[in-house]
C-alpha cells in the first residue's frame, strides 16, 4: 500500500495536467474561435434582417472560462474514476483463481495453510499480492499459523474487509470534491454573468441590449453545462462505489467459503 498511493497521486497530478492541456488547446483551437465566427454571422444576419430569429450554437454555450474549467475537471474526475475502475476490475478477476490450492472439500491444517501462503506469494506478482483478495488471505493465514484459532482467522477476514471498505470510501473524497466543485464553479459563472448584465442595465436603458443578453447567456450557460456534468459524473461515482462494496463482500463470502470454514486447528 505504501508503493501504491504515491503513484496514485502521480496518476492523479499528470491527468489534471494532461486535462488542462487538452480541454484548453481544443477551447483555443476551436471553440471559442467557431463561437466568436458564428456570433458574427448571427449579428451580422440580425442587422439585414429585422425579423430574422437567433440561433443558438453549441460552441457559444460552451465557450466560457467556467465552462472549460468544468470540462478540465471532468476530465480529471474520469480519468480517476476509470484507475479505480480498472483496478477494482483486476481485483474481481482474481476472485476466480484457487489461491488455496486444495481439493474442494478437503481442510485446511496448520500446515497446508502455510503452503497457502507460500503459493500466494510465489505465484502471485508483487502488485497482485496488494489487492485485496491476497491480503486478506495471507492476513489470515499468518493469523491461523500463529494462534491456531479458526476464530481469529475469521476475524481477520471481517476487520480487513471492514478497513477496506473504509478505504475505498475515503478515497472516493477526492471525487466527490469534484463533483461538488462543477456546480459551484457554473454559479461562478452565473453570478458573473449576471454581474456584467446589471453593468451594462444602462445600455439597455437606451435601447441596446446586446451586452445584457449575452452577459445572461454567460450565467444560464455556465450554469447549464455544470450541472449536466455533475449529473453525469454523480452517476457514474455511484456506480464505482458499488462496484467497490461488491468487491468487498465478494472478498469476505470467498475467504469465509473457501478457506475459513475448511480450517482445522
Amino acid at each position: 500500500m505504501k508503493k501504491l498511493f504515491p503513484s496514485e497521486l502521480i496518476f492523479q497530478i499528470f491527468a489534471l495536467l494532461i486535462a488542462f492541456i487538452i480541454v484548453h488547446a481544443v477551447y483555443v483551437a476551436l471553440i471559442r474561435p467557431s463561437a466568436d465566427a458564428f456570433q458574427a454571422a448571427e449579428q451580422t444576419r440580425i442587422e439585414q434582417d429585422t425579423n430574422y430569429e437567433p440561433q443558438r450554437s453549441l460552441y457559444v454555450v460552451v465557450r466560457d472560462f467556467e465552462q472549460e474549467v468544468c470540462f478540465i475537471l471532468m476530465l480529471w474526475a474520469l480519468s480517476i474514476l476509470g484507475y479505480k475502475a480498472a483496478r477494482t476490475r483486476k481485483q474481481q478477476i482474481q476472485l476466480q483463481l484457487d489461491l488455496v490450492g486444495l481439493p474442494e472439500g478437503e481442510y485446511v491444517s496448520v500446515e497446508t495453510a502455510e503452503q497457502a501462503s507460500s503459493l500466494i506469494r510465489k505465484r502471485l506478482a508483487p502488485e497482485a499480492q496488494d489487492y485485496l483478495l491476497s491480503r486478506v488471505m495471507l492476513a489470515a493465514i499468518d493469523r491461523f499459523s500463529a494462534t491456531r484459532s479458526v476464530q481469529d482467522a475469521s476475524s481477520v477476514v471481517h476487520s480487513v474487509c471492514d478497513a477496506e471498505a473504509e478505504r475505498t470510501e475515503s478515497e472516493l473524497s477526492i471525487i466527490r470534491y469534484i463533483a461538488w466543485a462543477i456546480p459551484s464553479v457554473g454559479f461562478i459563472g452565473t453570478v458573473r454573468g449576471i454581474g456584467n448584465a446589471l453593468g451594462q442595465a444602462h445600455r439597455a436603458v437606451e435601447g441596446d441590449i446586446t451586452g445584457v443578453t449575452q452577459s445572461l447567456g454567460v450565467a444560464f450557460n455556465s450554469t447549464f453545462i455544470a450541472l449536466l456534468i455533475s449529473i453525469v459524473l454523480m452517476f457514474l461515482i455511484h456506480a464505482l462505489q458499488s462496484s467497490q462494496e461488491r468487491l468487498v463482500l465478494d472478498v469476505r463470502r470467498y475467504c469465509d467459503d473457501w478457506f475459513v470454514r475448511r480450517l482445522r486447528s
